[in-house]
């Protein structure tokens, strides 16, 4: 499937969708209570989140956002040649990622700021790429922006292997690199831009407010994987740090979203991608 971008405009403020990876079906990993009988049971989710046989649409993309003063890219996928990641096909992998993104304008040494929603895999892979056998900073001009909280959780797990291999090739270079700023998670990032926390899928998770011209949209990160968790906010992924807390987050940030317009973009929903929070009967679902 080719990788396509998707743009969006929030006052004076344009969000590009770069698509990384694109997937159906074999998510039942993340979400197993979405079954495919259970999806059909939510048909507004077809085409774009689902097929008609229930299988789920998930997507790995970054999201480029400029302000008229800031180019600021909200978490970098997977990233080529990584090894050590417990999924197979996310080892040594050779996309041409950095290459549709310059091609689309988005030179890596023209961004200014990486904003990580937290640190896992599939949103600081490309942090760093691969030159002469060493992890360099992938965008040399930025600063990247991690939460506090988020990065002292991580750095401490040395028994999961697979976050010590993520840490080690995707964090730690551009942290020795000194260009880490480590934030609190409601930071301000510039006059349009601030973080908003949504714990829960991890201790540090932060979710990313734009604001301009009175017009709003929120990037989710992790705190929703899928548009079926819009309507079953239960459903929680097995990828979740504190489930009950994720469930927690998901409810209130569901109300809030619902009680004004906000354009919501998906860290990882395919299609759309983005909509806005609305009533169905006593739940919600996102209207495209």
């Amino acid at each position: 499937m080719g990788i396509r971008r998707v743009q969006w405009k929030v006052g004076r403020v344009k969000i590009t969708k770069v698509v990384e990876l694109e997937t159906v079906g074999s998510t039942r990993f993340i979400l197993p209570l979405a079954s495919n009988e259970e999806i059909q049971k939510l048909p507004w989710l077809i085409p774009h989140f689902a097929t008609e046989e229930g299988r789920l649409k998930m997507s790995i993309h970054s999201l480029v956002v400029e302000t008229p003063r800031r180019r600021i890219v909200v978490d970098t996928g997977l990233g080529n040649d990584k090894q050590g990641r417990n999924v197979p096909t996310w080892n040594n992998r050779t996309t041409p990622f950095l290459e549709t993104m310059t091609a689309a304008g988005f030179a890596p040494d023209s961004i200014d700021t990486v904003l990580c929603t937290h640190l896992h895999v599939d949103h600081v892979g490309w942090n760093t790429m691969l030159v002469d056998g060493k992890w360099l900073p992938t965008f040399p001009n930025a600063r990247y922006v991690m939460g506090q909280v988020e990065f002292d959780h991580w750095r401490s797990q040395h028994e999961r292997d697979d976050m010590e291999a993520i840490f080690a090739d995707s964090v730690k270079p551009v942290y020795e690199a000194e260009l880490v700023d480590l934030v609190e998670t409601d930071h301000r990032v510039c006059d349009e831009i601030s973080l908003v926390p949504t714990v829960g899928h991890t201790p540090g998770h932060v979710s990313v407010h734009i604001r301009s011209d009175g017009e709003e949209a929120l990037i989710t990160g992790d705190f929703m994987h899928h548009p079926c968790q819009i309507a079953r906010p239960h459903w929680s992924s097995t990828a979740d740090s504190d489930p009950d807390q994720a469930q927690q987050t998901r409810e209130r940030m569901l109300k809030e979203l619902s009680e004004r317009p906000v354009l919501v973009i998906g860290t990882h929903f395919a299609g759309a991608t983005a909509g806005h929070i609305v009533r169905d009967g006593d739940a919600y679902r996102l209207a495209v």
